[in-house]
């Protein structure tokens, strides 16, 4: 009887899910305008009941995190190896790269420039474009980028799955997190099913949307570089060309696809970065880090808990934490799957300290790099983010930069293999999710990764309209999901008081 209703729970989170995308594709397919209006709307609703409330949340998760790291309990062990199966730097590179995506690359090119160019609330009184206006922009992209964003994706959360699913036997999903306040009660339950399809489609929507704005993004960009026209055709080749890329990792499983692909786009990220730093403007790159992560840190309570600047928070700071948090149960599921043998403390230096200070840096070199030759000569790159919008800033950057014939190729690869990192990687989890399965069968992760390429591709030909509708509605799926995460505050914490006491009776 058991297995019966486990197989109609499961059953249910499939239908709930695929259900809903349909209803969303064909909603954007019928009147794309009334639909996006309407989840403007309702973006605008989300953000404005909510963002406040996940300011608090973010900051607490970060504070319980390290409270846990830096106390005894960071010695314990996570899950039931005595030594992690997976090599530290294969852990490190599957963790990184699966959620900075294509933004590691677009976002942290353009988004200081747009802070250097319009400085945010929590800067008052700074000239845009002045010297005075570096270390604020880029002090603001990394606090978007760090501490907080990274701690809320695998740090109380994992701790709460990893204990339950190890100790307890509960399956690897959403509904695990509630697992030490309700026991099994949701392992078989329909609500059980409701959580695992919110947290499913909070990160299918996060996942598909970088899918499909690389495949304009990579347009804009060959039409750059190789004259190639970018229309609709060489857009959905482009998009095709990717999710085969991730669905071939997919199929082939975590041991050798992901593992391989995460490897290479760290080698890669690591050797662009170099090249970066020494043709680019590596004084002032350095300085300027270190001068903004100080000012970071400085900042980090009014930046955590500013309440200036209503509607730039809205499409800034409580839009980022809205796509965080929708990522955040089923990003701790993938990390889940991939840290047995690790520590507590050894969990959260990775992913809330050592994670963000890393991205702070490649932040500094590719955005200070776009903002070192915007004041060299204003209009630059500005005008070009102003025109074209995100990759741009990347592509108007290097091109200033020697052998940028070599580096532009490099920089579009590697944005392609970031982003099929995370669309293999989410593939995985959420077929773990669907199935209740640690290995989902290899028809199950090949059907997500091409479904969420065919969702990208119905979007792509839809219309901007469609992918725009799409990042937006990743912040309202946000809302039910954040109500799940606050409760691991809580979970984690009872969690650490029952591994403490089996560690002692041991």
């Amino acid at each position: 009887m058991f297995k019966k209703a486990s197989h109609l729970s499961d059953n249910l989170v499939a239908l709930l899910t695929i259900s809903f995308i349909c209803l969303f594709l064909l909603a954007a397919v019928v009147d794309l305008q009334d639909f996006t209006l309407a989840i403007k709307s309702m973006f605008t609703a989300s953000a404005d009941l909510f963002g406040y409330w996940w300011q608090w949340l973010m900051l607490i998760n970060f504070i319980i995190a390290i409270s846990i790291a830096v106390s005894p309990m960071g010695r314990l062990k996570l899950g039931k190896l005595a030594k992690p199966n997976i090599k530290t730097f294969n852990w490190l590179a599957m963790i990184m790269c699966t959620l900075l995506a294509g933004g590691g690359v677009f976002w942290s090119a353009a988004e200081p420039v747009y802070h250097f160019i319009t400085p945010s609330p929590s800067y008052s009184g700074i000239a845009a474009g002045t010297t005075e206006a570096i270390v604020p922009a880029l002090s603001q992209s990394f606090f978007h980028w760090g501490f907080l964003a990274w701690a809320v994706l695998g740090t109380l959360t994992t701790i709460v799955l990893m204990h339950a699913h190890h100790h307890h036997g509960i399956k690897l999903r959403p509904r695990a997190l509630l697992f030490p306040l309700l026991g099994k009660r949701l392992e078989n339950h329909w609500l059980g099913a409701v959580i695992d399809a919110c947290s499913i489609i909070a990160v299918a929507a996060g996942t598909i949307g970088p899918i499909g704005f690389l495949a304009s993004q990579l347009g804009f960009s060959l039409e750059m570089l190789l004259g190639l026209e970018n229309n609709m055709s060489s857009q959905l080749l482009i998009l095709a060309a990717v999710v085969a890329i991730y669905s071939i990792s997919a199929f082939t499983g975590m041991d050798k696809g992901l593992q391989w692909l995460s490897q290479a786009n760290v080698i890669g990220a690591l050797l662009l970065l170099a090249a970066i730093l020494v043709l680019g403007p590596t004084q002032f790159v350095i300085k300027e880090f270190g001068q903004a992560f100080v000012s970071y840190l400085t900042h980090f309570s009014d930046m955590s808990l500013t309440s200036q600047n209503y509607k730039w928070n809205t499409w800034w700071t409580w839009f980022f934490w809205g796509w965080f948090i929708g990522f955040a149960p089923m990003m701790a599921i993938f990390i889940a799957r991939i840290s047995d043998g690790r520590s507590i403390r050894e969990l959260i230096i990775a992913v809330a300290i050592a994670a963000p200070i890393v991205t702070n840096f490649w932040f500094s070199v590719l955005g200070g790099t776009g903002i070192f030759l915007e004041l060299q000569n204003p209009g630059s790159i500005s005008e070009p983010l102003n025109a074209a919008g995100l990759p741009a800033v990347l592509m108007v950057s290097v091109q200033q930069l020697p052998y940028s014939a070599i580096l532009l190729p490099a920089f579009l690869l590697l944005t392609t293999t970031f982003v099929a990192t995370t669309g293999d990687s989410m593939a995985y989890t959420i077929s773990m999710a669907v199935s209740g399965s640690n290995e989902p069968s290899r028809k199950q992760r090949l059907f997500w990764a091409l479904s969420m390429g065919a969702v990208a591709a119905a979007l792509l030909v839809s219309g901007d309209g469609g992918l725009g509708a799409l990042q937006s509605f990743i912040v309202i799926t946000a809302v039910p999901v954040s109500i799940l995460v606050a409760f691991s505050l809580v979970t984690s914490l009872l969690t650490i008081k029952q591994m403490h006491a089996t560690h002692k009776l041991a």
